[in-house]
């Protein structure tokens, strides 16, 4: 059954959100960093033995006949070093899955390019690739890759012939059990897999032998068939009704389909799922020494209440602990934490204080921009507030936080919603007033310019913010 990509999106990013999203990466994935499918991975082995790899649809068949002719794995286990092996280009559907907050990853690759993308995005990664690593687990991991097929190192161990399949419940068969579980508690993504696999089969048709169609819900993608692909009208009709069918098949699995017309497309997907995670974490940023006409009171009040119905809404606050805001923030998503969240504190609220003690100013800012681009990056929202400071050669004046202004800078190129509450003065207005000029860019703003800008009352701004980041959320 077909799925429009609109769905897929928001329902993909809610598994994320709730903790019950994977990923299942085919050969498809890694091709666009320049390994090999399975057809072109047994191209040379197949010429071994006199067959015409482009006449073969069973490959399955063509590295057992391989086996069988050389009379041991040696040649197979040295195609597999040779092939997966080689240096490789950047891939962007392998950098998005591995910054995605997603803990399963599930691959019937034997490269490596999901792990060490995941260790690049400084994730500690469990990566199991025999039976008697299942029984243990990495302390302090991100995240489990699953490569129920062996891996690079390991060729003799590999599963590619109709005898590896054969014994694979002797061999392997935990692994089977657990992807049973991910398939029926989580949502898994499909990328880059074409559904050939007996052992995915096997799996499929057992759990819908046990639970009918009470199945979870799952996602793959498919290049439609093209009538330019064909020369032959026929063939091109028969393809499609063939791709069609198999669409229509896995959807009593659970198994919803995607369709693009070019693979471009999944990317775009991608960045799209990831845009739309980062718009659930909330960067509030600001700092006070001066509250001017608000007040102590009434500026932690706003603060506070900012961040309380952030999580009431389900938002997950990031905060640089900013002088005069940021305990403010913290009380008031706390207060909604043990109030109705069952107390999960890092699920809705990551503090990043800065760092202290770096004497040399030049030494200082380095270490701070870059402080602040990491705090920002797992971010989609900004809000400014206030944003002032003493300065720092005469105590006595208050000047503009530059810091407020720098956090800006770098949401804004981070495509971050810019929320700046220019009623509270200082840095915020003038970064409303930037926005102001720009409107172009900031639309989702236009039915609350007026508000941000002028408003005093406490509830009224707290009600737009949340209208904001919900509309956003949704977009």
């Amino acid at each position: 059954m077909e799925v429009l990509r609109e769905v897929l999106i928001k329902k993909f990013t809610q598994a994320i959100r709730e903790g019950n999203a994977g990923i299942f990466a085919g050969a498809g994935l890694s091709r666009a960093s320049g390994y090999v499918d399975w057809k072109n991975l047994l191209r040379p082995l197949a010429k071994n033995v006199k067959l015409d790899i482009e006449k073969e649809k069973d490959y399955l068949s063509v590295a057992q006949y391989c086996r069988n002719e050389s009379g041991s794995r040696g040649s197979i286990n040295q195609e597999i070093l040779n092939a997966f092996n080689a240096e490789v280009g950047e891939n962007e559907n392998v950098e998005i899955i591995a910054r995605l907050p997603i803990s399963t990853y599930w691959t019937t690759n034997y490269d490596k390019l999901i792990e060490k993308e995941l260790e690049k995005q400084n994730r500690k990664v469990d990566v199991k690739m025999d039976s008697d690593q299942l029984s243990t687990a990495l302390a302090n991991r991100d995240a489990v890759v699953y490569k129920m097929h062996g891996d690079v190192d390991h060729p003799a161990k590999a599963v590619l012939t109709k005898d590896d399949y054969v014994l694979y419940d002797n061999k392997r068969p935990l692994f089977r059990t657990i992807l049973k579980g991910d398939l029926i508690s989580k949502k898994l993504l499909f990328i880059g897999f074409s559904f050939e696999d007996p052992n995915l089969d096997y799996i499929l048709g057992q759990i819908h032998a046990l639970l009918d169609e009470n199945v979870a819900e799952h996602y793959c993608f498919f290049r439609r068939v093209q009538e330019s692909d064909y020369d032959d009208d026929k063939d091109y009709g028969y393809e499609k009704a063939r791709q069609e069918l198999r669409a229509k098949d896995l959807a009593r699995y659970g198994i919803q389909t995607v369709f693009v017309d070019d693979y471009s497309e999944i990317t775009d997907i991608l960045r799209d799922i990831e845009s739309a995670v980062k718009r659930n974490n909330v960067l509030i940023s600001g700092s006070a020494d001066d509250y001017a006409g608000w007040g102590r009171d009434k500026t932690e009040e706003l603060a506070g209440k900012i961040s309380e119905a952030l999580v009431k809404n389900n938002f997950k606050i990031t905060s640089g602990f900013g002088l005069g805001i940021g305990s403010s923030v913290i009380n008031g998503a706390l207060t909604e934490i043990y109030r109705n969240k069952y107390k999960h504190t890092d699920e809705y609220l990551c503090l990043r204080p800065f760092p202290q003690g770096i004497k040399d100013a030049t030494e200082r800012q380095k270490v701070f921009t870059q402080y602040r681009k990491d705090m920002i990056s797992d971010t989609g929202v900004a809000i400014f507030l206030f944003g002032n400071k003493k300065d720092p050669t005469d105590s006595s004046k208050i000047i503009d936080a530059t810091g407020c202004w720098e956090e800006f800078v770098i949401a804004r190129d981070n495509k971050n919603v810019i929320i700046p509450i220019g009623s509270t003065g200082f840095m915020a207005k003038k970064i409303f007033d930037e926005v102001r000029a720009d409107m172009d860019n900031y639309q989702y703003l236009e039915n609350y310019m007026d508000v941000l800008e002028t408003e005093n009352d406490v509830d009224k701004l707290v009600d737009a913010v949340i209208a904001i980041v919900n509309e956003q959320r949704m977009a």
